[in-house]
């Protein structure tokens, strides 16, 4: 059988979060998505699966996929049920407690509203396996060699289907009864980043916290404003929101509010390193922090290990992708995990990363605690890191060019178990990403920019 890493490798059109791309442009015109919408099927109906739940963000080409993936599936016999606008993590709860054979989200998350993307969530609600994916990808291949002979049935688009209400509602009640209300008044901004967030998190948040003050920012998507300079992506958009309007604490989400970031009432941003030291600790603290331990990856920070062992709880690392820290986390047992990021896993609620999830646990936490967010994760000491990102033409194996492996070796030497060397492509672009952490600041940009320009050298666009 192959191994995890082959089969990730062996995948041409699903990365590290579904199928990404330009809108319109292979493989997300509409012949391609078509393709996916009758694979899927296919591939369902190998288990009698019949039924499929769909929903997308606000990108102005959303639509117009799901429409081509529901015909697809509707072509094969599929029964497909749309939520209309909703967040990625409220497909995956809605394909697990209502019996749906698979959920399909329609989303690019935190990328440009120009593309997009398809994820798939089976009947657990959790991400496809890397095999599988592979085996629906050469079940796309087929119909797209088949079509080319103009044998493919039914036709290219379906009819817009309208969102349901109940499933949106089914999604929210699920997070609010899942967190007890905060026990004091907060003043908050929350930047819904012109996303899948608009759409629930307003109703979500007045449902849950009746003393909290609230102030929405970026919640008027047109189809073409998602992720742009607000959201996750500019947490320093939502920071300076809080200073500016006095409040106590700000919450900014990606594009499908699976992820989120927050900003103190100082204005400095916290991160996801933080957001699981607080969580850690406090579900340590209740007993739900199971073996102590907790999954981050390797972009991590170093001071995020350090304070954790101060108390008494292990991290493991995996590989970037929520879905391999899933996998990580099923592994070994534990209950909490997540990214830098933003995306945080609490697997006791939810079988993906959650940003409104996340966000009603954070605003529980510090409503319970009496403190502030700066205090319960201020001995978090951060070292120095960069992270710069190489747009480049080819994902080449980067240790295989020998200017790019020669200045890694260099750096990892140099800084001698006194910082950390991480470099890889994105999962969901055409980026390789540089991080370096030191202690000392001028190292750590020594080395980034070396590694840099031996990447932009050899495969720069």
């Amino acid at each position: 059988m192959s191994s995890p890493k082959l089969m990730r490798s062996e995948r041409k059109l699903f990365g590290t979060d579904g199928i990404r791309g330009v809108a319109g442009a292979f493989p997300l015109d509409p012949e391609t998505s078509f393709a996916i919408g009758c694979a899927l099927a296919r591939h369902l109906a190998r288990t009698a699966g019949r039924r499929v739940v769909i929903g997308q963000d606000t990108r102005e080409s959303s639509m117009s996929i799901a429409d081509s993936v529901s015909a697809g599936l509707a072509a094969e016999g599929v029964e497909v049920e749309s939520a209309g606008v909703i967040t990625t993590p409220g497909i995956a709860h809605l394909a697990r407690c209502r019996k749906f054979d698979a959920g399909v989200v329609i989303s690019a998350s935190h990328n440009p509203w120009t593309d997009n993307g398809i994820k798939v969530f089976g009947p657990d609600g959790y991400k496809l396996p890397d095999g599988i994916e592979l085996e629906i990808e050469h079940e796309i291949f087929a119909g797209i060699e088949t079509a080319s002979r103009g044998t493919t049935p039914g036709t290219l688009r379906g009819s817009s289907l309208p969102g349901s209400l109940e499933l949106r509602l089914d999604y929210i009640e699920h997070l609010i009864a899942g967190v007890d209300p905060v026990v004091r008044g907060l003043r908050l901004v929350v930047d819904c980043a012109n996303g899948a967030a608009s759409t629930v998190a307003p109703d979500a948040l007045a449902r849950w916290g009746k003393e909290l003050a609230v102030e929405f920012i970026h919640r008027d998507p047109n189809g073409q404003n998602i992720n742009d300079h607000c959201g996750a992506l500019y947490p320093e958009t939502v920071a300076r929101a809080v200073v500016e309007r006095k409040a106590d604490l700000g919450i900014t989400f990606d594009g499908d509010a699976d992820r989120a970031l927050f900003a103190d009432a100082n204005g400095k941003v916290v991160n996801g390193d933080a957001v699981l030291l607080l969580a850690a600790r406090d579900m340590k603290a209740a007993g739900r922090l199971r073996n102590h331990l907790l999954v981050a990856t390797t972009m991590s920070n170093m001071g995020l290990e350090a304070a954790l062992k101060k108390s008494g709880i292990r991290m493991l690392r995996a590989p970037v992708g929520d879905k391999y820290v899933l996998e990580e986390m099923r592994k070994n047992g534990a209950t909490l995990g997540g990214e830098q990021s933003g995306h945080i896993i609490f697997l006791d609620d939810a079988t993906t990363g959650d940003g409104l999830l996340t966000a009603l646990h954070v605003l529980h936490m510090v409503g319970r605690s009496g403190k502030s967010l700066a205090e319960l994760v201020g001995d978090l000491k951060v070292f120095p890191q960069v992270i710069k990102n190489v747009r480049v033409r080819e994902k080449h194996p980067l240790m295989e060019i020998p200017e790019v492996a020669r200045s890694i070796r260099e750096a990892e030497q140099a800084l001698d178990g006194n910082g950390r060397v991480v470099v890889r492509y994105s999962g969901t672009e055409a980026l390789a990403r540089v991080m370096i952490e030191a202690e000392s600041e001028q190292q750590m940009h020594r080395y980034a920019d070396s590694i840099v320009a031996a990447i932009q050298q050899a495969l720069g666009v």
